[in-house]
């Protein structure tokens, strides 16, 4: 992937340009959560995005109204994702501190009737090329904009319980437990995915909630995954559990989500080194919204209670205006192997119940009907007592 970066006119200090690398990438500026004039947060959150997209070739142009401080950033970058950095100078001399500078990096001066050829005619309609993850063609139309998605995933995010201890477990995958998160449609996948890379510029908050989606995982859950949970690759992901649940299990990462989970693990390896909670900021950020209020953020929540019929108003009378709807969590103990271990009674709210999780339950859906225990508490009571009995 190339970026190309247009630096704000008029702005010289070393932290606009590092957002206008984020926004660049799609990303929201500026950000939040850090002192405003500290640079060090954004360069790093940026460098963290570079090295999950990736992005090979960083062109900057404008480059001779660079100045010392900012080209200092500029191959700080450079070191820290290995981008081949290419500054397009608009005047013929170069500013005497930059041509010092780049005596001690290797690099090469090249005229741009050299670098650009005249195009060919066939050649100025090129063919599209497949976008990335998050990304889409200009003028491509987004059917579910600006609507809220309800993600039968979120059902199962909200708990009341105390975080569990992580352990070092080979988990199995999830399909080894018989354990099969929703699928979104495609549609509301791409979506789903253009919404989250451009919420927010923070890689772990993004990544929280992305990991929340493809896995149906609650927020305990959650908390227990660590840098060394994640593939090198970015292709799989374990969540841990102390037992109450269907066990430790292993995720497969869907291409839309891994540029997220990367970058949260890239920030982790270039500030710290060290291997900790994968959904928190190794920046120490403070002032951010928390998961459930970044999702309603996205426009993102669990399927809601039925509305109510609205009532016909008189012909006289004055519409009268519509108040935000509030969004309703419920608290689920679908995931739970045993109902009664869960430390609170479930509370629903008159949220429909989450899609079954389990082969068994899929395909007995597809026959037009479900096992009597799932979704009527009433009919659960004789099962766990057989349970209990064995």
């Amino acid at each position: 992937m190339r970026l190309t970066v247009h630096p704000t006119p008029g702005a010289d200090a070393a932290i606009a340009l590092a957002y206008d690398i984020l926004a660049a990438l799609g990303k929201p500026v500026p950000l939040d959560g850090y002192h405003q004039l500290d640079p060090a947060p954004v360069w790093s959150i940026a460098a963290a995005w570079i090295l999950a997209t990736p992005v090979t070739h960083l062109t900057l142009l404008r480059a001779h109204l660079l100045t010392p401080h900012r080209f200092k950033s500029l191959l700080a970058l450079r070191r820290r994702t290995g981008v081949r950095l290419v500054l397009v100078c608009h005047h013929r001399a170069m500013r005497a501190f930059l041509g010092r500078e780049l005596w001690q990096v290797e690099h090469t001066i090249a005229e741009a009737s050299a670098l650009l050829p005249e195009a060919e005619p066939s050649a100025l309609l090129p063919e599209a090329e497949p976008s990335a993850p998050g990304r889409r063609a200009p003028g491509r139309p987004r059917p579910l904009a600006n609507r809220w998605i309800g993600l039968p995933a979120l059902t199962t995010l909200t708990v009341d319980e105390d975080p569990a201890n992580p352990c070092q477990c080979a988990a199995p995958m999830a399909a080894e437990r018989d354990f099969f998160p929703p699928v979104m449609p495609s549609l509301t996948q791409a979506e789903v995915a253009w919404r989250l890379h451009r919420a927010t510029a923070h890689p772990y908050l993004a990544a929280h909630l992305a990991t929340a989606v493809f896995t149906a995982a609650s927020t305990t859950q959650l908390d227990t995954v660590h840098v060394h949970d994640l593939a090198p690759d970015g292709t799989a992901v374990t969540l841990h559990d102390h037992g109450l649940r269907r066990g430790c299990m292993t995720h497969h990462v869907p291409a839309w989500a891994r540029p997220l989970l990367l970058a949260a693990a890239f920030l982790w390896r270039i500030e710290a080194g060290t291997n900790g909670p994968l959904f928190t900021d190794p920046l120490d950020s403070t002032g951010l919204p928390p998961l459930t209020a970044f999702a309603e953020s996205c426009k993102l929540r669990p399927p809601q209670p039925p509305r109510p019929k609205p009532r016909r108003p008189r012909k006289t009378a004055k519409p009268a205006p519509k108040s935000p709807e509030k969004t309703v969590w419920p608290v689920c103990a679908v995931h739970y192997r045993r109902p009664w271990a869960a430390p609170d009674p479930e509370r629903m709210y008159g949220c429909p119940y989450p899609p079954p999780y389990t082969q068994k339950t899929i395909d007995r859906r597809k026959k037009g009907w479900l096992p009597p225990d799932y979704g009527l508490r009433g009919l659960q009571p004789p099962r766990w007592e057989s349970d209990l009995s064995q």
